[in-house]
């Protein structure tokens, strides 16, 4: 299922480092950290990632019941490393039928985030409220994070976006009902931190979501 990179800002193809730049190009975007082919969900896939990123590889851990790890790619190429990840995970939502929750930790400007929540990025600042209570809140590697619902999203999902260990953690979820998923004080992960319990993460059939934000 190897693919090419992608402009994680819209899914465009981008031009490789050559003779005239020395960084990836996106004809929309310009400058770009290459979005990477998603990688089917399984442990080996989630250990690339993790052992070549510079930001969290955040997931829900314990998982919620029923749910299961479903993709999870990254944006930024061998010299830079990962500036950005995406892990998704799907299980019975809080309503009933399915959820599905994408996960994001990025730099500054990347733009990742923004695409998969369906607003103009790259990032959330312009459509959080922060003078106001965060409406979520998380705990990402072990510290209280608030989350402000992101506005100006299609009416099909939920968007909750902060900041955890300096960088913008974004969390997409589908349907938009399943959104009632950030209201449980979720405990939040950073798999580079996970060591051998990576290995029992159990791992379901890859995201759509993932592909097609």
């Amino acid at each position: 299922m190897r693919g090419e990179p992608s402009c994680p800002k819209c899914g465009g193809r981008v031009r490789a480092p050559g003779l005239f730049s020395d960084s990836w190009q996106c004809d929309a975007h310009g400058t770009v950290h290459p979005l990477q082919p998603v990688i089917p969900p399984s442990v080996e896939a989630l250990g690339v990632v993790v052992h070549r990123t510079q930001v969290p590889v955040w997931m829900p851990w314990p998982l919620p019941v029923g749910w299961l790890f479903t993709g999870v790619t990254y944006a930024g190429d061998d010299r830079s490393g990962g500036r950005a990840t995406a892990v998704a995970c799907s299980g019975p939502g809080p309503l009933g039928g399915m959820g599905e929750l994408i996960l994001v930790a990025e730099e500054l400007g990347v733009g990742l985030g923004a695409r998969y929540a369906g607003v103009d990025g790259p990032d959330p600042g312009p459509y959080l409220s922060v003078e106001k209570p965060p409406q979520a809140k998380v705990l990402a590697a072990g510290r209280p994070t608030p989350l402000w619902h992101v506005s100006a999203t299609p009416d099909d999902r939920a968007v909750f976006a902060g900041e955890a260990l300096g960088l913008w953690l974004w969390a997409v979820v589908w349907p938009e009902q399943s959104g009632l998923l950030m209201y449980d004080e979720l405990v939040l992960t950073d798999l580079r931190d996970a060591g051998a319990e990576v290995e029992l993460v159990p791992c379901g059939a890859l995201s759509p979501r993932l592909l097609k934000p």
